[in-house]
């Protein structure tokens, strides 16, 4: 088993209980991306929650950023919190890096969420990421701005705002897009976790956004359908449904850790 190391991640650890270990998606945080959800699951769990290189204080990767790399990063932040077996819990990104973390690490993961994920990027993920990648090699934060909330929000729920909120949003997305996000995006770009998908032994949820313009709903049911035993749901929401659907993802989530004893 190798890796390109990574200089350890700045980690936020909550709670006591069995571990759950966080896995955020690209161009996000742990801040952005689980801010609501961890203080409720660290109520019953030990939560630990690494952020990616180049997100919420974590330094840049001194080479490129690798699958493998970066699901051993996040093993070793909750090893190193005291934390030796764990449930993950991936959104988008985190997604990926968690079956592969499980691939990598299977005595160490009890369990899988996965939700608004994917094994591999399709065609339209490809040329959205590409675009993401192009606007931020130009500087273009404005423009980065408005296609992330194209693709990040489901249609109606951005119709849905009143016009004078809108230039707020696209202003808090433009100035709080992480340092890596270019190389997050190209990490999914070249990511494929299908050839781990039926290795997986441990109970799996795998939640589809129905909703959502970035990652089709069809990539989370590929994923149910090659993980053995894998439980499935959807939630109308788009991509980004901890701010569409947070509530209705969370008892989601709860009730399978509960179900499972996680």
């Amino acid at each position: 088993m190798t890796s390109t190391s990574l200089p350890p991640l700045r980690t936020t650890v909550r709670g006591t209980g069995p571990g759950l270990l966080l896995a955020h998606g690209a161009g996000g945080s742990v801040a952005a991306h689980f801010a609501a959800l961890m203080p409720v699951l660290a109520e019953r769990h030990t939560v630990v929650a690494p952020d990616y290189p180049g997100s919420g204080g974590s330094p840049l990767a001194p080479g490129p950023l690798t699958l493998d790399g970066l699901a051993d990063a996040l093993v070793a932040a909750a090893t190193g919190a005291g934390v030796e077996s764990f449930t993950l819990v991936g959104y988008s990104l985190g997604t990926l890096v968690s079956v592969r973390a499980a691939a990598r690490h299977p005595g160490r993961v009890r369990g899988l969420v996965l939700t608004a994920g994917m094994a591999r990027p399709d065609n339209a993920m490809l040329a959205s990421l590409e675009l993401w990648r192009t606007l931020l090699a130009a500087d273009d934060r404005r423009a980065f701005a408005r296609f992330s909330a194209l693709s990040s929000f489901s249609t109606d729920f951005f119709n849905a705002l009143p016009q004078e909120q809108v230039p707020a949003l696209l202003h808090l997305l433009a100035s709080t897009v992480p340092d890596g996000t270019a190389e997050q995006a190209g990490l999914v770009a070249t990511a494929d976790t299908t050839a781990d998908l039926p290795g997986i032994a441990v109970p799996t949820l795998v939640v589809a956004t129905t909703r959502d313009n970035l990652v089709s709903p069809a990539n989370s049911r590929l994923l149910a359908d090659r993980i053995p035993g894998a439980e499935y749901a959807e939630i109308e929401a788009g991509h980004a449904v901890m701010v569409e659907r947070q509530e209705e993802w969370q008892k989601l989530l709860l009730e399978f850790l509960g179900r499972h004893g996680l």
